[in-house]
């Protein structure tokens, strides 16, 4: 073999190395943007801090929110949300980016109270067969404003949620708990 066989044969190995780790380098990339896209616009992971959704959600798991669908509608009674805590709430303390999850009780226009451990919607008993327990202390009827939404925990008497702190307003809404993923014994939609 002579000198410049062998320098052709070291430069085509080296452009090989250097057009694999290009390649290499180039899927990293695409994943993370696709990785980024996917969860700023798509849907995220997020973790249950607390005890306030009882029986339903508890600390710890782990859940797929879904941010697409209240482009195109609100949320419905019913529905478990996530949600940044309204001004009220960073009023207290509350970072505007730590993230709450509450089940939807009233939609804009519609009038909630709670008479002797009983959520009434527009004056009907709500069926919850979701809660922890009925709700230890009455509230008086409000009529739930435009573009706001009612929220609760499931666990009633261990919630920090709307009887508290007021409305949600739906600006504030980041999309709706569907899937939870861990822990594995448990995994199952929302």
């Amino acid at each position: 073999m002579t000198p410049h066989e062998s320098d052709a044969k070291q430069t085509s190995a080296s452009s090989k190395v250097w057009r694999i780790w290009q390649e290499n380098l180039t899927l990293v990339a695409i994943a993370l943007c696709l990785a980024l896209f996917i969860r700023t616009f798509i849907a995220e992971p997020r973790y249950i801090p607390s005890d306030s959704m009882l029986p339903t959600l508890y600390t710890g798991d782990r859940l797929v929110v879904e941010k697409i669908s209240y482009k195109f509608h609100p949320p419905k009674t019913g529905d478990i949300i996530v949600f940044q805590p309204p001004l009220e709430l960073q009023r207290r303390g509350y970072p505007k980016d730590q993230a709450f999850i509450k089940r939807v009780i009233g939609e804009p226009g519609e009038v909630i109270t709670v008479v002797k451990g009983k959520v009434y919607l527009n004056g009907q008993p709500l069926q919850e067969d979701y809660i922890a327990e009925p709700a230890n202390q009455p509230f008086p009827p409000v009529t739930v404003p435009e573009d706001e939404f009612f929220v609760m925990g499931d666990n009633r008497n261990d919630s920090n949620d709307s009887r508290y702190w007021g409305f949600l307003p739906r600006k504030n809404i980041i999309g709706k708990a569907i899937f939870r993923f861990w822990p594995l014994n448990r995994i199952k939609l929302i």
